[in-house]
C-alpha cells in the first residue's frame, strides 16, 4: 500500500510541477484543471533559462496541444475512493484495488507530461540544456540533503524512544 501511495503522491507532485511550468510558459495564471494554482512557490523546469520568443511560442503550442490531449481526471474514481474511505467497514482489498486503478491513470498522465517536457527540453539550445541540467543537479543535491537530515532525525528519534522504553 505504501508503494501505491508513494506512486500516487510522486505523480501528483510531478503533475503539479508540469502544470506550473505550463502556466509560466503560456502566461496562464489561473487555476489548472486539477485545481492547482500556478506559481505555488515550487520551482519549475525552466527557471533561470532565458527563452527566445520563438522558443516561447513553440512551448506554448506544445502546451496547448497537451492540454487538449490530456487525459481528464476521473472524478468518479475519486468518488469511489471517498465512499470506500467513509464506509462503515473498511475493505482493504477494495481500497487497494481502487488505489491501484487510480495510480495507473495517474501514471498514464505522468508519461504524457514527461513526453511534452522532453519535447520542450529539446527545443532548448545546448547551452540552455546545460543550464537546466546544472539547476536540476542543484535541486537534487538539496533534496539529498533534506533526505539525509530527515533520516538523521528519524534515527535520533528512534534511539531516544528506545532509551526511554528501557
Amino acid at each position: 500500500m505504501r508503494k501505491v501511495t508513494a506512486a500516487v503522491m510522486a505523480s501528483t507532485l510531478a503533475f503539479s510541477a508540469l502544470s506550473q511550468a505550463a502556466g509560466v510558459i503560456t502566461g496562464d495564471n489561473g487555476p489548472s484543471a486539477e485545481g492547482i494554482t500556478q506559481h505555488s512557490g515550487q520551482s519549475n523546469m525552466f527557471d533561470g533559462i532565458s527563452l527566445t520568443e520563438h522558443q516561447r511560442q513553440q512551448m506554448r503550442d506544445l502546451m496547448h496541444r497537451a492540454r487538449h490531449d490530456r487525459l481528464p481526471v476521473n472524478v468518479s474514481e475519486m468518488e469511489t475512493m471517498h465512499r470506500l474511505v467513509t464506509a462503515e467497514n473498511f475493505d482493504e482489498s477494495a481500497v487497494r484495488a481502487q488505489a491501484e486503478k487510480m495510480a495507473q491513470e495517474q501514471v498514464a498522465r505522468q508519461v504524457e507530461m514527461a513526453r511534452v517536457r522532453n519535447q520542450m527540453f529539446h527545443l532548448l539550445s545546448p547551452e540552455q540544456q546545460a543550464v537546466l541540467n546544472d539547476k536540476h543537479q542543484q535541486r537534487m543535491d538539496q533534496l539529498r540533503e533534506v533526505a539525509r537530515m530527515q533520516q538523521s532525525s528519524e534515527i535520533k528519534l528512534f534511539s531516544s524512544n528506545t532509551r526511554s522504553n528501557q
